[in-house]
């Protein structure tokens, strides 16, 4: 009886660790609607069909914190950022889903990075810059 035990403790012990790490993630630094496949993503953005698209919707709502993250560093290196408010829905995912279309094995994050070092910034002075983590 006594083996018996041990087979069933070194069973429940190995049972244990394997899905103790499967549930594990690794570290994210970023996350979200942005870093899906664009083969998956492409066929549920609907261009024209504003907010009211839930795609849509957490697509563009990403775009804004993530520009906003991005704004942070670009304040902080290059004393300018881009203005989110001139950020509209339709573009972006208009821009998103083009890409997708022609990109289906990357990511939308590829050209949301382009649209950033391509976008039009607003000057700003050193003094404007800040640390985000000092209230």
């Amino acid at each position: 009886m006594r083996p018996y035990r041990v087979v069933v403790f070194a069973v429940a012990l190995f049972a244990s660790a394997a899905f103790a790490s499967f549930g594990r993630a690794d570290a994210l630094l970023t996350g979200g609607i942005g870093l899906s496949n664009c083969g998956k993503l492409a066929p549920d953005l609907k261009p024209g069909a504003g907010l009211d698209h839930l795609p849509n919707g957490l697509l563009f709502y990403w775009v804004q914190g993530y520009l906003s993250a991005a704004n942070i560093s670009l304040l902080n290196e290059y004393n300018d950022y881009i203005d989110i408010g001139r950020v509209e829905e339709p573009a972006i995912t208009k821009l998103v889903a083009e890409f997708c279309a022609e990109n289906p094995d990357k990511k939308p994050i590829s050209a949301i990075d382009k649209f950033i070092r391509d976008a039009e910034k607003v000057e700003a002075k050193g003094s404007d810059a800040f640390d985000p983590w000092e209230h």
